[in-house]
């Protein structure tokens, strides 16, 4: 998989100053929709590289960034630009729900 690896250390470098939007999943290895949702945000990694950065938090080794963001359930995705949460999906959804709720990122011109 080649979605960035995040950690508590690592997301505000990574996440909240970064140039391009980047999508986090918050995820845990226990977790069965998590796993479900993994080849989905891979498929759109794939699609939309250069325009949003795609990278995923283990919530069980990182608990003050999800902590920080109130992700109570998992798998939630939060699309972060500008240092700031835009849009957030709880759950395993299809890969046409999270390209629906990102629109306006996915489709923004390559920069």
């Amino acid at each position: 998989m080649t979605v960035l690896e995040l950690s508590d250390a690592t997301f505000e470098r990574e996440v909240l100053q970064a140039e391009t939007p980047v999508v986090v999943d918050f995820w845990a290895p226990w977790c069965g929709p998590c796993r479900a949702v993994e080849p989905v945000l891979q498929q759109l990694e794939d699609a939309h590289r250069g325009r949003v950065t795609f990278a995923r938090l283990d919530i069980d080794q990182n608990l003050q960034t999800a902590s920080r963001y109130d992700v109570l359930s998992i798998p939630t995705v939060i699309l972060f630009e500008g240092g700031e949460p835009r849009e957030t999906v709880v759950g395993a959804r299809p890969r046409s729900h999270y390209e629906q709720a990102w629109a306006a990122w996915l489709t923004s011109p390559t920069p």
